[in-house]
């Protein structure tokens, strides 16, 4: 009996996260509200604050929650766009398959003489001139994402602003007639920039998910270098993952 007891207590910040989680998925804390307080928890369930902590902290590990800082335990939005780590997805193809209200808003358009550092990413020699593309993506009427393009524009002749607001890879594929195959992408968590908070809504949040793109036509030539800036509450980014079978050596 008394093993019984000690279980129950070393076990129940799990109870109170299959609880508080089914509450969030049920609807009782819509996507953004925030949760009770660590301390108003403590007393709901007659609990230590270590134990409540230990709650919050595996909700937040698994998606439910984001702690904001001066806010509280923010309740995530459980319908996040899926971005696949290892495919590669347009914003508008994505958008369509959730069913989401989207809208892309092209915040610089120009043809620019890279500097060295984006020579460097796209692998180009002085002289040769580049898109220079930003885009605000919106979701529901919040700006999320900061997408930051630049395109080699020997490989991507033609480009405009209406384009770019709606589809450069359909224009890439449908118009110019070239696959798209692959891309190398790494990931980061950095602390916003002026520029984020200026274009995205940012309040509250203190950190943004940062995916560069490095995106090649099928002959291996590398034409578009990407930073995309996501808001980290409403994006995760899936992959399926297959253990291959182990050889001794």
């Amino acid at each position: 009996m008394t093993e019984m007891v000690i279980e129950m207590r070393n076990n129940k910040y799990l109870v109170i996260y299959e609880e508080l989680a089914q509450q969030i998925q049920e609807g009782k804390y819509p996507a953004r509200s925030i949760l009770p307080s660590e301390h108003e928890l403590t007393e709901m369930y007659s609990t230590s604050r270590e134990t409540i902590r230990k709650a919050l902290n595996l909700l937040a590990q698994n998606g439910f929650i984001q702690k904001i800082r001066g806010k509280g335990s923010m309740v995530l939005d459980l319908k996040k766009l899926q971005f696949p780590i290892s495919g590669l997805v347009s914003f508008k193809e994505l958008a369509g398959k959730m069913g989401q209200r989207a809208e892309t808003i092209v915040d610089e358009f120009s043809l620019i003489q890279p500097d060295a550092e984006k020579m460097k990413h796209l692998h180009i020699d002085k002289g040769e001139k580049v898109w220079k593309v930003y885009r605000v993506r919106k979701i529901e009427d919040e700006r999320i994402i900061l997408d930051k393009d630049f395109l080699v524009e020997k490989y991507v002749p033609g480009l405009t602003r209406e384009i770019c607001q709606s589809s450069i890879f359909a224009y890439i594929e449908g118009e110019l007639g070239k696959k798209i195959s692959f891309a190398k992408k790494e990931f980061t968590v950095e602390e916003p920039t002026g520029e984020d908070r200026k274009l995205l809504d940012m309040e509250g949040f203190h950190a943004i998910v940062v995916v560069k793109n490095y995106i090649y036509f099928d002959d291996a030539t590398l034409f578009q270098y990407t930073e995309s800036r996501h808001r980290p509450d409403k994006f995760r980014f899936v992959d399926f993952a297959r253990r291959m079978d182990s050889q001794v050596f």
